[in-house]
């Protein structure tokens, strides 16, 4: 045993002191930063402000895109807004005050708005049910009210509020291009200037043409129509077009289709004698609607953000131990691989026996895997302490669930008996390979059995007890990671048990048989053995080895 003890602090070392094992413990926290902090960087700053022009030929539409726009600006000025009251909200003034009387502000019959949250959310579906307080938020000269109203529950150092920036700018039509050319000739006119070419007054391209033609009012699309195709080949036939060279970017494209299907129905209401108000109101009118989960105690079945986290976080553990597996026992095929074509593990063994070697492999590198899973958790955890706090709900919530949840001595358990099971596998393979090119091979048939668990991750955690799960539970090298996925779902006790001595059973006779294989191969070159002499091997006895 001591022996095994040596070689395993050798492995350890080795792997530890390496730049590349210090480099990935602490890239992983900084990737977490990055992956929260990232999209909001690149929509506020990486993004360009986009150019459009609008020629509404028909004269009938342009006001009301440009009230669709003005909504679009309300809708993000209203989450920035919240936004900034939650990072700045004083604890002691939100107890005292719970809500904000919209009534007192520009806007009529805003209502009571709860600050309870994700209010910058809740703010953003709050301005989108109501159409005035968008337009009102629109204009910056009408935010100083709102910014006063909601710092009654803001520190007195807070900052004031800066509104975001418009998104989308309309520009003019560039000089000689006339509004009443046709479609097609004002399309091949700005093509060089939805190509990159930079607009006349801009530093940049034009990211959109919209083009109204004039009986654009006529070209509806009613649901008693036979058919909504065409067989006209031009681009009279499609009534409204929107021209742009990126097809990823569908917003501006969205928000004035809708601006122009709300005015088309207002004007469709008017028609048939119907108050357009009163039907916007009912559209807006909701149910109220909750949800309870039946298997939470009585007076606390309320179904919660935390709720939600608890159920999908172990979806997020399985990545994790996907990752460490797959990491840990690549580096002991590596190492295994590696110490045989460098003949050092002749060395070795004229100081151990083969047992002995295999045994310090193992634990050497397991605790390399734990001492990465450590690092990650800590650095987990550390990231939702950092942003946890009144700008933003879900990190406490989140934190709050990995700490009662009972999910990490689960994950802890499922990564050392997946790593004994895949360990026993790969150091087999490992001491039968003559070369690092041999070995890879095998690591890419390893790859797409590891990858069946996560290709039904998301299914599992939908349907945790169901007979896909079931099954997958009860096939060894699957274990971990299903049972880690239903982890959240109170899986049976005659699944949990079963399953998890199962899983010790074979990862047991896995180490018995990777033995014998390594104790055969670990000094043998040249052509590999047949499968025959594997199984040759393994019903051997230890003592006539």
């Amino acid at each position: 045993m001591r022996n095994a003890i040596l070689v395993a602090g050798r492995e350890y070392g080795e792997n530890a002191r390496t730049k590349g094992f210090w480099v990935n413990l602490l890239l992983f926290p900084v990737l977490l930063v990055v992956s929260v902090k990232l999209p909001e960087f690149l929509q506020e700053k990486a993004k360009p402000v986009r150019n459009y022009v609008l020629v509404d030929q028909s004269g009938e539409f342009e006001a009301a895109v440009a009230k669709g726009m003005q909504r679009l600006h309300g809708l993000k000025t209203a989450a920035a807004l919240m936004k900034h009251a939650q990072r700045h909200a004083d604890p002691e003034k939100v107890a005292a005050q719970k809500s904000v009387d919209w009534t007192q502000l520009p806007a009529d019959q805003m209502g009571e708005f709860n600050l309870s949250g994700d209010l910058a959310e809740q703010m953003r579906q709050q301005a989108e049910q109501n159409p005035m307080l968008a337009a009102v938020l629109a204009d910056p000269a009408n935010l100083a009210p709102f910014e006063a109203m909601l710092r009654l529950q803001m520190k007195p150092d807070a900052p004031a509020f800066a509104p975001p920036r418009q998104d989308y700018q309309r520009v003019a039509l560039p000089p000689g291009v006339d509004a009443s050319l046709a479609s097609a000739e004002l399309a091949r006119a700005l093509k060089p200037y939805l190509s990159g070419d930079e607009m006349p007054g801009t530093d940049r391209g034009l990211f959109a043409l919209v083009i109204l033609p004039p009986d654009a009012g006529l070209k509806l699309k009613r649901p008693t129509d036979a058919t909504a195709a065409t067989q006209d080949s031009g681009h009279g036939a499609d009534g409204v077009q929107f021209w742009s060279a990126n097809l990823t970017d569908k917003e501006l494209e969205e928000e004035i289709q809708d601006a122009l299907n709300s005015e088309v129905r207002r004007r469709e209401y008017r028609q048939r004698g119907v108050d357009h108000r009163t039907v916007e109101e009912v559209q807006r009118t909701q149910i109220q609607f909750a949800a309870f989960d039946p298997s939470k105690a009585e007076g606390e079945e309320r179904v919660s953000l935390a709720d939600t986290l608890r159920k999908w976080a172990p979806v997020g553990f399985v990545y994790l131990l996907f990752v460490a597996i797959f990491n840990t026992v690549v580096m002991l095929l590596n190492n295994t691989v590696e110490e045989k074509s460098n003949r050092i593990i002749e060395v070795l063994v004229s100081s151990a026996t083969p047992g002995e070697i295999m045994m310090g492999k193992l634990m050497g590198i397991a605790g390399v895997g734990l001492t990465m899973l450590a690092a990650w958790v800590l650095s987990l955890i550390g990231v939702l302490l950092y942003f946890a706090g009144p700008s933003a709900d879900w990190p406490g919530q989140l934190l709050d669930v990995i700490q009662t949840s009972g999910l990490l001595p689960l994950f802890i358990f499922y990564f050392v008996c997946g790593y004994l099971m895949y360990a026993g596998i790969f150091l087999a393979v490992g001491s039968l390979c003559n070369t690092v090119k041999e070995a890879q091979n095998f690591v890419g048939s390893a790859i797409v059995l590891l990858m069946v668990p996560l290709f039904t991750m998301v299914f599992i955690a939908q349907e945790p007890n169901g007979t896909l799960a079931t099954v997958m539970s009860w096939i060894p090298i699957y274990t971990p990671f299903t049972m880690m996925n239903r982890a959240a779902a109170d899986p049976p006790l005659f699944d949990l048990v079963g399953t998890g001595i199962l899983m010790a059973v074979t990862a047991l006779l896995m180490l018995w048989g990777s033995g014998k294989i390594f104790r055969m191969g670990i000094l043998r070159t040249g052509q590999p053995p047949k499968f025959l002499e594997l199984l040759r091997a393994i019903r051997t006895p230890d003592r006539l080895q």
